[in-house]
């Protein structure tokens, strides 16, 4: 099992982001799916899941409206489109085969989102 991330970037507050996962060694459209970060000095924290096949989304408040997760099962990758981004949001996203509930089973090597002006 492997989850490759990519699309992180520096950007200006109001920005947009398109972060991506390629998923190797099973078949994502099977498995929740979700995004995690983690902010400097603060621990983990969930952003975003998917569940099997993308049936169902679900958000933390605080990127409601603004962040969109979505797949494409062709590809085998997981998205996170984030846009009206703020500095609040900076921080290492992870991309994670799993959720919190059911436990995280396998994790990304993360990609970095700073939200600067």
């Amino acid at each position: 099992v492997q989850l490759v991330e990519s699309g992180g970037g520096m950007v200006q507050p109001g920005g947009s982001l398109r972060l991506s996962c390629a998923a190797s060694g099973f078949t994502s459209s099977s498995y929740d799916m979700s995004w995690v970060r983690q902010a400097p000095g603060k621990g983990p924290e969930w952003v975003s899941s998917s569940t099997p096949g993308g049936a169902r989304t679900y958000y933390i408040d605080s990127v409601k409206g603004r962040f969109t997760i979505s797949r494409d099962n062709a590809k085998n990758t997981l998205y996170l489109q984030m846009d009206s981004l703020k500095p609040e949001d900076t921080a290492l996203y992870y991309c994670v085969r799993g959720t919190a509930a059911a436990g995280y089973e396998n994790w990304g090597q993360g990609t970095q989102v700073t939200v600067s002006s």
